[in-house]
């Protein structure tokens, strides 16, 4: 059985549809400012996030809210793929192009 550790890892680096053709620059550097404006509001939300989760820490005695710690993973890992196409590691574009899975 797969810990959460690596079935993440494997959402980051798994088995992904590279485009069947590059994009133009032109269309890249859309994309790339386009990602990079969403990156900077998932940077907000994981601050927002991270205060919250640690405001139910607090009253829940150490125990963090799943739901969230959830979304905070699939935050991570759509960073995580934004990251890899904005350095040319990837060209597959992440969520709303492609599958968030």
């Amino acid at each position: 059985m797969l810990s959460d550790e690596d079935k993440a890892m494997g959402r980051i680096t798994g088995e992904q549809q590279e485009p069947a053709r590059p994009e133009g620059m032109g269309m890249r550097l859309l994309h790339v400012v386009l990602i990079w404006f969403m990156l900077s509001l998932a940077n907000t939300v994981l601050t927002a996030l991270t205060v919250i989760q640690y405001v139910i820490q607090l009253v829940n005695r150490g125990k963090p809210n799943a739901r969230l710690a959830d979304f905070g993973t699939s935050l991570g890992i759509w960073i995580a793929k934004a990251a890899r196409y904005q350095t040319a590691a990837s060209q597959v574009k992440p969520w709303p192009w492609t599958e968030l899975d």
